[in-house]
């Protein structure tokens, strides 16, 4: 199944004098979202890998992850800190993957600079449509500038094998991840965006086709 999921619905407002639209990639883990970027990004698109910046964000403000999470990682015997001084992404996301709470202030002290982060971004590259790769967009506060989301995913059994191969995580690890992102397609979909969805289960340039689809919708909404 792929196409327009519900009635169409309003996109965002991209920002004053944009020619080219600002979209969202979203879905769950080892959907296939980089791949859709991929794709995008050979027919000229600007992608930003939300992981990527939530990282280096992360680094700059682990002096404050550790303050918040020092109980957490003292009952669980591990260290938020490597031997080089960086943070302990794995450790951190063992917490917060675990623990509702402790992903929801997290959120609180990183979002705040991935909008501003993203906001300057899309401001400074207005001669060219943006595409905006992550899982919880619908969080944040430049969502609102997203004209649509491509919501890509896949059947869990093929996303568990493809995070077994690719992150090295163990069984329990993997399910507090998809625990962690049940219910997304609905949480974007209570945002009244425009969403078209595909799925992701074939060979690459079924993928391909699919978005060459979703460029044809957007242009025919006017994005």
């Amino acid at each position: 199944m792929c196409g327009c999921v519900s009635e169409p619905r309003n996109g965002g407002i991209p920002g004053p004098g944009r020619k080219f639209p600002v979209i969202c990639i979203a879905g769950p883990i080892a959907a296939g979202k980089n791949q859709a970027a991929s794709v995008l990004e050979r027919r000229g698109w600007l992608c930003v890998d939300a992981d990527r910046l939530v990282h280096d964000i992360l680094e700059n403000l682990k002096d404050k992850i550790v303050v918040l999470h020092a109980d957490a990682a003292r009952k669980r015997g591990i260290s938020l800190l490597n031997a080089d001084g960086t943070l302990n992404r794995r450790a951190v996301g063992q917490i917060v993957f675990s623990d509702p709470a402790a992903l929801a202030a997290q959120e609180s002290l990183v979002h705040p600079a991935v909008d501003a982060a993203l906001h300057t971004f899309i401001d400074a590259n207005s001669d060219k449509p943006i595409a905006l790769n992550g899982t919880v967009f619908y969080k944040t506060d430049v969502f609102k500038r997203c004209s649509a989301v491509l919501f890509v995913d896949a059947p869990k059994l093929i996303r568990f094998f493809r995070i077994k191969s690719r992150d090295c995580l163990g069984f329990r690890q993997i399910l507090k991840r998809f625990h962690a992102q049940a219910g997304i397609f609905a949480k974007y979909k209570k945002t009244n965006a425009d969403i078209y969805k595909v799925w992701n289960i074939g060979k690459p340039y079924a993928l391909e086709r699919k978005i060459d689809k979703f460029l044809a919708y957007c242009r025919y909404k006017g994005y």
